[in-house]
């Protein structure tokens, strides 16, 4: 899994409009030989590259929000075993990078 990006959404609104924002930032990662093998068999999937994982500063704290990749595995055709299996690899991924960042660890 490869960081291929962040957006600092809130630090942009914050030098448009001159005023304090809530925490907002996109993170992208992608595990590229996945993400080819995965847009060569339906190039549709092109739209949910590359993953994110959003901090969302709520009054009640920050929240962090991901694509529900079941969905997205399970929609349209059905993935050969081998993608399958790439797939929800990268779903893991991402769980377990949202569970250690909610405790701090990364």
């Amino acid at each position: 899994m490869k960081d291929v990006g962040q957006l600092p959404l809130s630090k942009e609104l914050e030098a448009r409009t001159g005023k304090p924002q809530k925490l907002l930032k996109v993170y992208s990662f992608c595990t590229p030989t996945t993400a080819r093998t995965m847009v060569d068999f339906s190039p549709h999937m092109a739209a949910y590259l590359p993953c994110r994982i959003t901090l969302v500063e709520q009054a009640d704290g920050l929240w962090l929000y991901t694509l529900n990749m079941d969905m997205m595995v399970k929609m349209g055709r059905k993935l050969p075993p081998g993608l399958k299996e790439e797939a929800m690899a990268v779903r893991d991924t991402i769980f377990m990078m949202m569970e250690r960042a909610s405790k701090g660890e990364i």
